[in-house]
């Protein structure tokens, strides 16, 4: 309970300082533990970064699977009302994922919790839509809007669901 606790406080601290900028005395203060505590459920920034990043991939993907029903169209549009929701409130500089792919471009571990929860949306959109390859073009369309928004804001999410109601058609 509290390794949640400390990862849910890293997630805003990243998601507020970047990657790059907080210091370990910094995170711990966010973290509101000691350092000692902190160090023992993350004992390096690297161990913190993945925890963050774990907590937000839990979150984001309850989020998007709550308000699943039997019409695979209904669960897409769904899953973007949910995308739009998220970036206005959740991630307006963006994709945390890609930022701290972006800061650690080199680690190993965080690329790979990175291509973890990229690996689980496109399941999840495989899952909503039956079909491997529309599940591709939706979560193209997905981390596009991610990218985007931070430049382009609503308009981004707009151009999203026209497209995607284009690529579902009457399904």
């Amino acid at each position: 309970m509290l390794e949640q606790q400390i990862a849910e406080q890293l997630e805003r601290a990243f998601s507020d300082y970047g990657f790059t900028e907080p210091s370990v005395a910094k995170l711990q203060k966010a973290s509101g533990v000691s350092l000692r505590t902190l160090y023992r459920y993350y004992p390096s920034k690297e161990s913190m970064v993945i925890g963050a990043l774990q907590h937000r991939h839990a979150r984001y993907l309850a989020l998007l699977s709550a308000e699943q029903t039997n019409s695979r169209k209904d669960n897409l549009l769904a899953i973007f009302r949910q995308l739009e929701q998220w970036m206005q409130t959740q991630a307006p500089s963006g994709c945390m994922s890609m930022s701290a792919l972006a800061a650690y471009p080199d680690n190993t571990l965080i690329s790979e919790a990175v291509k973890q929860h990229k690996q689980d949306l496109l399941a999840l959109f495989e899952t909503c839509c039956g079909d491997e390859a529309l599940a591709m073009q939706i979560f193209l369309l997905h981390e596009g809007v991610s990218a985007a928004w931070p430049v382009i804001g609503a308009p981004s999410f707009e151009a999203a669901q026209l497209t995607l109601e284009q690529l579902l058609g009457n399904s």
